[in-house]
């Protein structure tokens, strides 16, 4: 539900409430958001629609907010988390980032995914080889729930 929120006895006496550029601002002080993110805090928060969009133009306009540099944090956080790529891409989706951005952001990050797959079984199971069937099937599923393919996955696990 759009707009304010109504006014209560306990609102009386508060200072006023920050604008939602002010607020807005205040979020990526802290952090890079992308736009969907600001939009939903701030309409959780009740700020008018016509507000929070003229000041995410604004922020985007003074280059405060930019889904491409937010996109890029993200890339280069959730690698070094050890996520693969389908996770990746899946993540950034939800922040309404475009396929292609997303595709040119993976090529540039130039992320070896093997290396990185077999460096999460190392972590999460040691040095141990796998004994049977069901323990490298089990390895593999949590390598494909991190974001890996599963013929990244097959080949960390052999």
């Amino acid at each position: 539900m759009r707009g304010r929120r109504p006014a209560t006895s306990a609102d009386e006496g508060q200072a006023p409430r920050r604008s939602a550029h002010d607020k807005a601002l205040a979020m990526l002080a802290r952090r890079e958001h992308s736009r969907r993110e600001l939009a939903t805090r701030l309409d959780r928060d009740g700020y008018p629609a016509d507000e929070m969009d003229e000041a995410l133009a604004a922020l985007a306009e003074a280059n405060y907010q930019s889904d491409q540099r937010f996109a890029e944090m993200m890339v280069r956080s959730r690698i070094r988390q050890g996520y693969g790529p389908q996770r990746l891409r899946a993540e950034l989706r939800t922040h309404d980032i475009p396929d292609a951005l997303i595709g040119e952001l993976l090529a540039e990050a130039e992320a070896d995914w093997l290396p990185q797959a077999r460096e999460q079984l190392q972590r999460r199971y040691g040095d141990t080889t796998p004994s049977d069937y069901r323990e490298r099937a089990k390895r593999m599923q949590f390598l494909v729930r991190r974001g890996f393919d599963t013929t990244t996955a097959r080949a960390a696990t052999e």
